[in-house]
C-alpha cells in the first residue's frame, strides 16, 4: 500500500464517512482534523483503502487488490474490517486476534455527581498539556487521536477534573464525526472510585449535545468497569462488532514505514 497525500485523502475517502456511532467516526476525524494517515493500493482510483489514527484502522474495499507485504503499515494496530479481509490479514501478520467490541450511544439524561472537596471539573485548554502528560503511566493514548497533549488541550473537546492544578481524570472526544463523537476517558490510578470520570463524561456529553452531536462510547465486551461507567452516564448499547489486533509483519521483506 502507498500513503495518500492530504488532497488524495479528501478525494478518495469521503465514502468511508458514515453517520453512525462507533469506529465510523474515525474517517471524519482524520479528514477534518488532519490527525492520522491514509493508505491505498494505488493513488488513482484505489480499490482498497485504510485510514489509520491513534492505532485504530478502518479497512475497506476489495481485499483482492492487496498483497500481504503491502499491509505492513497496519502492523500492531486494531483493524476494523469486513470479514472478507481476514485471509489477507492472516497472511500479512504473525498474529491476528479478534477483539469483541460494544458500541453505546447516550440515550438517557445523567445527573452530574458532586465533585469531592477541592476538585473542579472544567474544559481543558492548551495550557493543560503538561497536566495531560502527567495524569497516569501509559496514558499517552488518550491524546494520540489529536496528535499529542497540546492538540487535545486546544481542541475544545476535553473536560478534566483538577485539584490544585493536578489533572485527576479526563474525558475527551476521541474521534469526532459530524453526527457522533466517540469519547474516551482516563483516571489517575490513585483517584479512582470518586466518580471523577463520571463527572467529566457527563460534562463532555452535555458539551457534545450543545454542538448538535451525540456522544457515543466504544469499549471491549470484557471491560466491565467501562461498561458500567457508560451505563451510569446514560449510554445504552446499540450494536456490537469485532476488530482485529495485528502483530508484526510475517512476510519476508515487508517494512513498516518510519
Amino acid at each position: 500500500m502507498i500513503e495518500l497525500r492530504p488532497y488524495q485523502l479528501a478525494a478518495h475517502t469521503r465514502w468511508l464517512c458514515a453517520a453512525e456511532p462507533g469506529p465510523a467516526a474515525l474517517a471524519e476525524h482524520v479528514l477534518t482534523t488532519g490527525n492520522g494517515h491514509g493508505w491505498a493500493d494505488r493513488a488513482v482510483q484505489p480499490r482498497a483503502i485504510a485510514l489509520d489514527c491513534a492505532g485504530h484502522v478502518l479497512l475497506r474495499g476489495d481485499p483482492g487488490a492487496l498483497d500481504p507485504a503491502g499491509l505492513a503499515p497496519l502492523a500492531h494496530r486494531y483493524v476494523e474490517a469486513p470479514g472478507r479481509f481476514l485471509p489477507v490479514l492472516g497472511a500479512s501478520f504473525d498474529r491476528v486476534v479478534p477483539r469483541e467490541r460494544m458500541v453505546y450511544v447516550q440515550r438517557e439524561p445523567a445527573a452530574a455527581p458532586r465533585p469531592p472537596r477541592g476538585v473542579t471539573i472544567r474544559p481543558l485548554t492548551s495550557a493543560d498539556a503538561p497536566a495531560l502528560v502527567r495524569i497516569a503511566p501509559d496514558s499517552a493514548w488518550i491524546h494520540a487521536s489529536w496528535g499529542g497533549p497540546s492538540g487535545l488541550g486546544r481542541s475544545g473537546h476535553a473536560w478534566g477534573a483538577f485539584r490544585q492544578g493536578a489533572l485527576l481524570a479526563v474525558a475527551c472526544t476521541y474521534f469526532r464525526g459530524s453526527s457522533y463523537e466517540d469519547i474516551a476517558v482516563v483516571t489517575a490510578p490513585d483517584q479512582r472510585r470518586q466518580q471523577l470520570a463520571l463527572g467529566c463524561v457527563v460534562a463532555l456529553s452535555r458539551d457534545t449535545a450543545a454542538r448538535g452531536r451525540t456522544a457515543s462510547w466504544t469499549c471491549s465486551r470484557y471491560d466491565r468497569a467501562s461498561r458500567l461507567l457508560a451505563w451510569t452516564a446514560g449510554f445504552r448499547l446499540v450494536r456490537e462488532y469485532v476488530h482485529y489486533a495485528t502483530g508484526a509483519p510475517s512476510v519476508q521483506g515487508a517494512r513498516i514505514p518510519a
